[in-house]
């Protein structure tokens, strides 16, 4: 027997749904609400409607969200106050002087989220070598007397990562005195380098209240309808409870990009196309996310940033760039035609939502090109009007100089195009990866509709649309396993590290990891931060029990020449120690049960500049292991698969479809 388990996405045009019930895969799309939570339970009753059964019977809920992105992005947060170090009280606005544009010479950095006047310091020093002035709590006291116009504080004092008492002392009597949360550095992110501890602490600050908030009117409209609570998806790719998530508000920032990888690595696996890596692309109302992912794990990073505000938490590595359905079209000042990153969102939306939308996007020009019918109705809500599409590409021809709204419609699908590609160069080519060695799993309402010219422009071969891929992050959530990070800087150099030194620092991470779960034999997985030594960037490596410093070295090297090209003769140095702890899901079984009688229709759709008849399809009703070769459409409630000339098109047993270029009629 299956248990409901329900798994909801937001997006920043959709909330994606996914329903696993006796009923099998039941999927839903509704707008994304400005209280996401009315969105959530809205598509949540939607999905039980369609697969019959009370939501009250849900025994799992998943949830990825954007409330902490918006939060950064939107500059809407809490009011934040920073405690640090006499002396530090800069830190935030300093930085590492890094330009963002190097050549611009009027480029503005992004304001700290928390301006200067509600940054405090405190009289206390910590060294490397422990505590050298303890703080004094009466200073604490007084300081907490003017924090009474703040809704959260960071607390992050110099090198609290190697030696947390003075900070723990401020920690503690802040929360006894106050009645707002506070963050502390030690316990969001013990490790060196200031400037990235004490930006990720805050941006923990900064966006905790909304989370709290949010999950706590989530919690009480779920409980309202019957619904467990959430378990959320972190930016590790890893689930976490809410009280967890409560607690390291900052983990969720990537919350819907990371299920998105999930999604695709599931899907991926029961394609058989793990072994070779592939590309994920999501392409969704406001954005596309890529990610690389080889031997069956997702590429990571701890250099992650935000609107110019670093967060070095470990993190699934995925590419953004504002290229999505909803990306509107305009022509700069040099008259040429550019795409995004604006976007109409779900509200207006783009012109062919018929709700009030002037501007051109993405999606208006997939309808005029033909690939999006006049009679579909996206997420089986929105039906287009393609007239309003046709005439906003009209207005966009006008001042872009072309000649009809063909022409405009064709310069957007080749200008998105190569805005998705350059981002899937960028974790390929750019880090010594050739983009023809793997394939591309395409997903997201708008993916699988542009992923066969997309990887076309990149000499790829093989593209992977999966079953439900327009609500796939919502997938990811049902399929991703429950993990638990715990770190510490630890800097040695490897050649005379302390073998007992090193296992005790693991036993404690792992306890630390290991008691967050809720089972009681968590998977545990053991890593560190390694570089060589005067390198300002490390490298991850797996680190094997017992700790054996000759194999890490090794694996150190290979990891560096992959990535870089090269090894060195040079010392390698330890400097941050890492463990997971994983509750292992197994990934939801999708049966998939077609027809013969899958065509729906024929209508032209313009490839390359030329209009030919095409045979439209639809994609639910295609059996397991039915071959198609382009030009062909394949339709669904959630998004549309195109297989343009020069490909083909076999479905597989899950519904999921495998395009391959070298074929066509």
């Amino acid at each position: 027997m299956t248990t409901p388990h329900v798994s909801v996405d937001v997006g920043g045009t959709f909330t994606d749904i996914v329903l696993l019930s006796e009923a099998g895969l039941t999927t839903a799309k509704v707008p994304t609400t400005a209280d996401q939570s009315e969105g959530v339970l809205e598509g949540i009753e939607k999905a039980c409607d369609s697969a019959g059964i009370a939501p009250e019977t849900i025994e799992a809920f998943t949830h990825a969200m954007t409330v902490s992105v918006n939060a950064l992005l939107e500059r809407d947060g809490a009011r934040t106050a920073l405690v640090t170090t006499a002396g530090f009280r800069d830190v935030l606005e300093i930085g590492r002087q890094a330009r963002p544009d190097l050549y611009d010479l009027f480029v503005e950095r992004s304001d700290p989220l928390v301006p200067r006047r509600r940054r405090y310091e405190l009289d206390e020093r910590t060294t490397t070598d422990g505590v050298e002035t303890p703080v004094d709590p009466e200073a604490v006291d007084a300081l907490a007397d003017r924090l009474e116009d703040v809704d959260s504080v960071a607390v992050s004092l110099l090198h609290a990562y190697r030696d947390p008492e003075n900070e723990a002392v401020v920690t503690e009597r802040l929360r006894d005195r106050l009645d707002v949360p506070v963050s502390a550095s030690h316990e969001v992110l013990p490790a060196f380098r200031e400037y990235e501890r004490t930006s990720t602490t805050v941006v923990d600050a900064y966006v905790r209240p909304a989370i709290e908030s949010y999950l706590g009117r989530l919690a009480d409209r779920a409980r309202a309808a019957g619904v467990p609570s959430p378990r959320v998806m972190q930016s590790n790719g890893g689930i976490a409870d809410a009280e967890t998530v409560r607690r390291r508000a900052v983990r969720t920032v990537l919350s819907g990009p990371a299920a998105g990888v999930v999604g695709a690595s599931a899907s991926a696996e029961r394609a058989g196309l793990e072994d070779s890596g592939f590309v994920t692309f999501d392409m969704g109302g406001t954005s596309s996310d890529v990610s690389l992912v080889r031997d069956g794990d997702a590429a990571r990073t701890t250099d992650t940033e935000i609107d110019g505000h670093p967060i070095a938490m470990p993190t699934v590595d995925i590419e953004t760039v504002g290229s999505g359905g909803g990306s509107i079209a305009w022509v700069d000042d040099g008259g040429a035609l550019r795409v995004g990153p604006r976007s109409a969102g779900a509200d207006p939306g783009p012109a062919c939502y018929g709700r009030g939308g002037s501007d051109p996007t993405v999606t208006d020009a997939d309808v005029a090109l033909g690939y999006i019918g006049p009679d579909a109705a996206l997420g089986g809500e929105v039906s287009l009007d393609a007239d309003a599409a046709r005439d906003a590409l009209a207005g966009l021809a006008a001042d872009a100089g072309l000649g009809s709204a063909d022409e405009a419609a064709a310069g957007v699908y080749r200008v998105a195009n190569a805005t998705m590609a350059r981002a899937i160069r960028s974790v390929t080519i750019e880090r010594g990866y050739d983009p023809r060695e793997f394939g591309l799993v395409a997903f997201g309402g708008a993916g699988p509709m542009h992923a066969a010219a997309v990887a076309d422009r990149l000499g790829m071969d093989r593209v992977l649309a999966p079953r439900a891929g327009g609500v796939l992050s919502a997938y990811g959530l049902a399929a991703a396993d429950e993990k638990h990070e715990a770190m510490r800087t630890h800097r040695e150099v490897l050649s005379e590290a302390d073998r007992e030194r090193v296992e005790s620092i693991y036993a404690e991470l792992t306890r630390s990891a290991r008691a967050e779960t809720t089972a009681p034999d968590p998977a545990i997985d053991r890593s560190a931060d390694l570089r060589y030594e005067g390198q300002s960037f490390e490298l991850e490596v797996p680190v094997k029990e017992p700790f054996d410093p000759e194999a890490v070295r090794e694996r150190f090297h290979e990891t560096h020449e992959r990535a870089h090209g090269h090894r060195a003769d040079d010392p390698v140095e330890i400097v941050t120690l890492r463990v997971a702890a994983r509750v292992e899901t197994d990934p939801p079984s999708v049966d998939h049960a077609g027809s013969t009688a899958a065509k729906r229709t024929t209508r032209p759709a313009a490839f390359e500049g030329t209009r030919r008849e095409t045979d439209v399809y639809a994609r639910a009703e295609l059996r397991g292991g039915t071959e198609l070769r382009g030009p062909a459409v394949l339709e669904g409630d959630e998004s549309t698969t195109v297989v343009p000339p020069a490909w083909s098109a076999r479905t597989l047993a899950d519904g999921s479809v495998v395009l391959r270029r070298g074929e066509s009629r």
